[in-house]
């Protein structure tokens, strides 16, 4: 490693170089977080060139032209995660999407390992290290089983403690970052663009932050009603919190700051908050974490295995759901057939929140959609429905009207629960099925 310098300068190539080294029917596969961005450019530049190159996105955050109509003999696009990048492409099916497993990016060996991996990374440091900068998820283990590894190297990428880096020597090839796409929005965990949180997430963070206690560990979910909370007051008054979760929804890194997330009481790594990206962040916030000792990433599989989670202490996890059936049947993926996300860590946390001693796991969502018009707590979930997450692990259903707690409950004293918490306007409909389904 002493003579690192002149072997990674000698390995620097173009965009276009990297690009060419793909093949018609070749697995490429861009790492989570943001995408190589010049390299992307270069792929996507060889549409007539190329055949069924199947490639994954795990979060598109740049648009390369790929998900409009015209590019699919080329370029077999597959996401993990709908954002607002490809959400239209997603609705007219013209790229597929991986459920994935219950801890992401478990299927990165063998059969299913990448033919080209495209990630992104910082300059080296004295010693020959990249950062992989604000997320790492599973990017050394991706590399590992690539065929072909290609960095781009972004000088302005933050360096974080934790397992966030990688040296030049595992490296192939690297290719110099120019980049003018502005990607996802800085703040929102899925590019989605930030609105003024409605009036009814405030009563849902109120109601939240009753189920929490001081010393609990938490972890927040993708989603629009997950994501505001925090900001909403809903860890007022409370103290000693510790963090272990995928991201960082705005406010997150503020408690830190302030101290109100100081992770004091954690079972595991006690004063450390631990995630694998740090999404959600500002600039401003970005700066702070940057060669902070305070804030570790980690590998995705570690992060959201079963049995490490579950050996926190009071483990909170609070996640989204788009409807919910009065048995307690989650489902948080799709309208119908349409797909809106998929499960994530959800399903991880969920579980790992019940092996937690003192665990819980809340659900938040609205009462309704759809400006009132369509309650989400339904007699049962429509057509296509995925369920994210049985009854039999539901344990608190939060809305703008209350608390259902479902752990333990018949399928009676379940809908006699998520009735009390559904819009007013849905009551008398929902009780009139329920008394249908469920008594004599």
């Amino acid at each position: 490693m002493s003579n690192w310098r002149e072997d990674y300068e000698r390995r620097f190539i173009s965009a276009e170089a990297a690009a060419a080294m793909v093949n018609s029917g070749d697995r490429v596969a861009f790492t989570s977080g943001r995408e190589a961005f010049s390299i992307g450019l270069a792929l996507a530049s060889r549409i007539g060139e190329l055949s069924d190159v199947h490639v994954l996105l795990p979060s598109p955050s740049f648009d390369f032209g790929w998900y409009d109509e015209g590019w699919q003999e080329a370029f077999d696009i597959i996401i993990r995660a709908p954002t607002s990048t490809c959400q239209e492409a997603v609705d007219a099916r013209r790229v597929d999407v991986d459920p994935g497993t219950m801890i992401p990016f478990l299927d990165i060996a063998g059969a299913t390992a990448a033919d080209v991996v495209f990630t992104e990374v910082s300059a080296p440091d004295e010693n020959g290290y990249c950062s992989f900068g604000s997320s790492l998820w599973a990017k050394k283990r991706q590399i590992e089983n690539a065929k072909l590894s290609i960095a781009e190297v972004n000088k302005n990428l933050i360096r974080t403690y934790g397992e966030n880096y990688i040296h030049v020597s595992e490296i192939d090839y690297f290719v110099e970052h120019v980049s003018t796409g502005k990607g996802m929005r800085t703040g929102s965990l899925a590019g989605r663009e930030l609105k003024e949180p409605e009036p009814w997430l405030k009563d849902i963070a109120g109601y939240v932050g009753q189920l929490i206690k001081d010393g609990d560990t938490l972890q927040i979910g993708v989603g629009r009603t997950t994501e505001p909370l925090v900001g909403l007051g809903m860890l007022d008054g409370r103290q000693d919190i510790g963090w272990h979760s995928e991201a960082t929804p705005p406010g997150i890194i503020s408690l830190i700051r302030k101290g109100v997330i100081n992770g004091s009481r954690k079972t595991l790594h006690p004063g450390k908050a631990v995630v694998t990206s740090i999404g959600g962040s500002s600039q401003e916030e970005m700066a702070w974490v940057n060669n902070n000792p305070q804030v570790m990433l980690v590998d995705v599989a570690y992060l959201e295995d079963l049995r490490v989670i579950g050996q926190h202490d009071n483990f909170v996890a609070i996640n989204n759901a788009l409807m919910i059936d009065l048995t307690g049947q989650l489902c948080c993926e799709t309208l119908g057939f349409r797909q809106m996300a998929t499960a994530g860590g959800q399903i991880a946390f969920v579980f790992g929140s019940w092996l937690s001693k003192g665990g819980r796991s809340i659900t938040v969502l609205p009462s309704t959609a759809k400006n009132g018009a369509v309650s989400r707590i339904v007699p049962t979930l429509p057509e296509g429905s995925v369920i994210t997450i049985q009854r039999n692990c539901v344990d608190y259903v939060v809305t703008e009207f209350g608390i259902a707690h479902l752990k333990g409950k018949t399928r009676r004293q379940r809908s006699e629960a998520l009735i009390a918490v559904a819009h007013p306007d849905f009551r008398d409909e929902l009780t009139a099925k329920a008394r249908e389904f469920y008594w004599p």
